[in-house]
C-alpha cells in the first residue's frame, strides 16, 4: 500500500482508527471490538454513490455503456446490506467478542466484468460494455473476504444470493428514477 498515492488518506484513516481501539480495549479496558466491511450494497444507495454497482445499475437503466476500468479481470466480492448488519450486530452482541478483529463481507467472488455482464443481464438492457484502459491508480485487483473468523466466532455468513440483492437494488433504482 502506498502511503501517498490517492488512497492513502483512506487505508490510513483505517488503520490509524482500528489502532485507537485497540489500545483503548488493551490499555484501558474498553468492551470493543473491530470489524473489517468489505464492499456493501443494496437498495438506497446514493445513485451518485460512484462504486461500482451502482455506476453500473445506472448505465444499465438509462441505457448507456457499462465502462469497465482495466480489463476487466479485477475481483470483488460484494455483501447485501442486511447481511452486513446482522454480521455487525453479532459482533457487538456475541459472547467473547471483546477486543476480536472480524472481516464482516461476502466469500461470493467475481470479475468486475462478471458484475457487468450480470447486471446488464438483470435490467434488460442493450446497453454495450466497453473498457477504459485507464485503471484507477492503486485499485486493487482482488478483493475478498476472508470471513473464515465470523463463521466460527458468529456462526455468520451473508445469505443473500448476489442475483437476488442485485435485483432488490434495480427495482429501487428503478422505482425512484
Amino acid at each position: 500500500m502506498s502511503t501517498i498515492g490517492p488512497r492513502a488518506v483512506y487505508d490510513e484513516a483505517k488503520r490509524f482508527g482500528e489502532t485507537l481501539v485497540s489500545y483503548f480495549w488493551r490499555e484501558k479496558g474498553l468492551d470493543a471490538r473491530i470489524v473489517r466491511i468489505f464492499n456493501t450494497y443494496g437498495p438506497h444507495m446514493s445513485k451518485e454513490d460512484m462504486r461500482m454497482v451502482s455506476i453500473f445499475i445506472n448505465e444499465a437503466i438509462m441505457g448507456k455503456p457499462l465502462t469497465i476500468f482495466g480489463d476487466g479481470k479485477q475481483t470483488r466480492s460484494l455483501c447485501y446490506v442486511s447481511d452486513t448488519v446482522d454480521g455487525l450486530i453479532k459482533m457487538m452482541f456475541y459472547e467473547n467478542t471483546k477486543g476480536e478483529v472480524v472481516n464482516i463481507g461476502s466469500y461470493d467472488e467475481h470479475t468486475v466484468q462478471e458484475y457487468a455482464e450480470i447486471i446488464k443481464k438483470l435490467t434488460n438492457s442493450n446497453s454495450e460494455i466497453i473498457f477504459s484502459e485507464q485503471l484507477p491508480e492503486d485499485d486493487p485487483m482482488r478483493r475478498r473476504a476472508d470471513i473464515t473468523k465470523a463463521k466460527e466466532l458468529l456462526a455468520w455468513e451473508p445469505k443473500v444470493p448476489l442475483v437476488e440483492g442485485l435485483q432488490r437494488m434495480i427495482e429501487f433504482y428503478k422505482n425512484t428514477q
